[in-house]
């Protein structure tokens, strides 16, 4: 079941939020954590048995590092390194031990037998959430959950149990114990699913699908115009694919009362790749920073340790999206761009470049990561880019440009590149205090609710792309 779903819009939202307005405030975290339970089960009801026992452990590990924390430290710092152990090794094994079976049989030549492990529904999201609840508690950022049922809330609460955004324990603890909800945090909430919805089933599958038409025959022979078009409708489909799920967690948040951090804030304006992650994914971007590179040492410890450290980061966050050689080069190739820019980010002849080079150069390197994203392997990679360039050419293509670009996608193109910056909420914001602004605006979130649905009814199932990690 997902958020853009018949049966999540019109079954099971509406039951979950009748029954918990319905019941005392006491209840309300019961009833999430059976529906969130009840959500996660909808995928596999196998895994939501993983999903509990994962909890205990944590729940656990959480109580003895606390119990330990005043009178043993080094204990209850033990205690913190075996669940940060167990945890990674819960992560590794569902997500990479086949991984690291082929990797293995390439390197030595064996054939050692694969496993085909099915991937757990939001392994990576859920593993990063349960160390952040025993970090947070060692270093005494949250007080410890005595109540199983609540650190359970925190671990599988249905808006964020999938992708996201990840909520530090300590961003939460306070909500989950007591929170409030007002009739225009629930409007709020509302809105933010709808503006979500939108983005997913309209401007994302649109785009997506002229994606994956033209990926699907790289193989057989496209032309470089094609290859441009492809990379485009890609980089404008993820974003509006993962921030549309984004907004809709937030949206499904604000409704049960909870205030999720934002997780993107129109990372194709940005103008160096060290900004655009403070503006893409800032819920894992922050959580490596918090419980992997401050650790590390930071830039605490000189500029070349800092650029290690920086490397280090973006192979993490690279193979934190998958197992495949692909995603590692992906991290690698932001972090090479991290590690120049800090390089050079001082020197004069830098500071004189505009603004407006800074984001194009920007956004064409954020592209080309994207290539490795999307693609099955190393070598189609490279064949695409040089396609992209003009370095490689086929003597005869199925479809050439023309066959792809129409009219209307060009207008859908650049309806995704208008609404990929802040212009659309800048106007909002200009104009949101004149007489009758909410009421327009009220009726233009129904009649985007409306069309939302009839995509969603004329469509085919599409998933969220960031529901593979």
């Amino acid at each position: 079941m997902v958020f853009n779903s018949q049966t999540f819009i019109f079954l099971f939202l509406p039951i979950t939020l009748i029954i918990y307005f319905f019941v005392g405030n006491r209840f309300k975290n019961y009833i999430l954590l059976i529906t969130s339970l009840i959500f996660y089960a909808w995928a596999s009801v196998n895994h939501t048995f993983l999903l509990l026992i994962y909890i205990l452990i944590n729940y656990i590990l959480g109580i003895l590092i606390s119990n330990f924390k005043n009178n043993n430290r080094n204990t209850s710092k033990i205690i913190l390194t075996i669940g940060v152990i167990i945890n990674l090794f819960i992560l590794f094994y569902y997500k990479y031990f086949d991984f690291s079976i082929k990797v293995t049989n390439h390197l030595f030549n064996t054939s050692i037998p694969l496993k085909y492990i099915a991937l757990p529904l939001g392994i990576s999201f859920i593993s990063f959430q349960a160390i952040s609840y025993i970090v947070d508690i060692y270093r005494g950022d949250a007080v410890v959950n005595k109540n199983p049922f609540y650190v359970a809330l925190y671990m599988s609460l249905f808006p964020k149990v999938t992708s996201g955004p990840i909520i530090k324990y300590k961003h939460i603890d306070e909500q989950i114990r007591n929170r409030s909800i007002t009739i225009e945090k629930f409007s709020y909430g509302i809105e933010r699913f709808i503006f979500g919805l939108a983005k997913k089933v309209i401007i994302s599958d649109i785009l997506g699908n002229m994606s994956d038409d033209i990926f699907s025959v790289l193989n057989t022979g496209i032309d470089t115009p094609s290859s441009w078009i492809a990379i485009i409708c890609y980089t404008l489909q993820i974003y509006f694919d993962f921030s549309g799920y984004s907004d809709m967690a937030i949206g499904l948040a604000n409704m049960f009362g909870f205030n999720f951090i934002e997780n993107f804030n129109y990372p194709y304006i940005s103008k160096s790749i060290r900004e655009f992650w403070r503006r893409w994914h800032i819920s894992l971007s922050t959580w490596f920073k918090e419980y992997l590179y401050i650790p590390l040492g930071g830039n605490r410890k000189g500029s070349t340790r800092t650029l290690i450290n920086l490397l280090i980061v973006f192979f993490a966050t690279g193979i934190w999206h998958g197992a495949s050689p692909n995603f590692i080069i992906w991290g690698f190739w932001h972090g090479l761009f991290m590690v120049i820019e800090r390089l050079i980010k001082d020197k004069d002849w830098y500071k004189k470049i505009p603004n407006f080079i800074k984001l194009i150069l920007t956004l064409f390197i954020v592209m080309l990561g994207w290539v490795f994203f999307r693609v099955n392997s190393i070598s189609e990679a490279i064949k695409f880019i040089a396609i992209m360039f003009g370095i490689k050419q086929y003597d005869y293509v199925s479809f050439d440009y023309r066959y792809f670009l129409n009219t209307k996608l060009i207008v859908w193109i650049i309806i995704g590149a208008v609404l990929s910056t802040p212009l659309i909420s800048n106007i909002f914001k200009k104009y949101k205090n004149i007489k009758g602004f909410e009421l327009v605006k009220t009726i233009l979130i129904g009649i985007l609710f409306i069309i939302s649905i009839i995509f969603i009814v004329n469509s085919t199932y599409s998933p969220f792309i960031y529901f593979q990690f």
